[in-house]
């Protein structure tokens, strides 16, 4: 009984640790999540139908692309294709996931993998390179509230978005990309972290001044993977762990 009482009192502690770490994703994607269901709406969409695309397909820049394209009424194919382009980066982030959770069953497996997000996947990956186990318990804290406030705040955003104020214009939708600066530079220490940092950032800014969005996030990720996997880790000299 005294076992038991331990385990689940460690379980709990790792379910909120994980969501204290979630909260700075909480508050920082807020806006765009908002700002959303505002657009979807303005897009021919129903409230109920932003709220259902928010609920099922989870994507943040996906879904903003998606709905930009539905509203030039633009050939289907094109917006899956477009979509696929956003969220190539998930395939990546899947395989380099799949190392930390293959002691999940398969069906947390499935979940972990439907709510990831770009910093769930980086602070993932940081808490295993640590030496700490990514449980599940800890996962879900730290996605689960991030999905429930994406999914709330797009249906909010869907229904008084007449009423929401530009965010371009008060500077709050610049707030997700320090965020993602901070997780990127969490990862300085390791092998080629420069090279592939800059890698990633020259050919997404080629990309996007000559192919366009959402092309660049896709191309920015796999110039950073080949550089890294043309390069071995003894090469870098910059960023390496003394």
């Amino acid at each position: 009984m005294a076992v038991e009482a331990i385990s689940e009192g460690s379980a709990k502690s790792e379910f909120w640790d994980g969501v204290r770490l979630s909260m700075p994703v909480v508050v920082a994607s807020a806006p765009f999540a908002v700002l959303f269901g505002a657009i979807a709406v303005d897009n021919g969409f129903s409230v109920l139908e932003a709220f259902l695309m928010s609920a099922l397909v989870f994507g943040g820049a996906s879904q903003m692309v998606g709905i930009e394209l539905f509203g030039q009424h633009v050939a289907p194919w094109l917006i899956v294709l477009s979509i696929f382009a956003v969220n190539f980066r998930h395939v990546l982030y899947s395989a380099g996931l799949g190392r930390r959770i293959s002691h999940w069953p398969v069906i947390q497996q499935a979940l972990g993998y439907f709510i990831m997000t770009d910093p769930q996947y980086a602070v993932a990956e940081a808490r295993a390179a640590s030496g700490k186990t990514v449980s599940f318990v800890w996962y879900l804290g730290l996605g689960l509230p991030v999905y429930v406030f994406w999914v709330v705040e797009s249906a909010l955003g869907a229904v008084f978005g007449k009423l929401i104020p530009d965010t371009h214009a008060l500077g709050i939708d610049f707030l997700l990309p320090i965020y993602f600066l901070g997780l990127v530079m969490g990862f300085r220490k390791r092998p080629l972290w420069l090279p592939v940092v800059m890698a990633s950032a020259v050919a997404s800014i080629i990309a996007y001044k000559t192919v366009g969005s959402p092309w660049h996030v896709s191309i920015g990720a796999i110039a950073g993977v080949l550089l890294a996997v043309i390069l071995p880790p003894h090469h870098s000299g910059v960023g390496e762990r003394p």
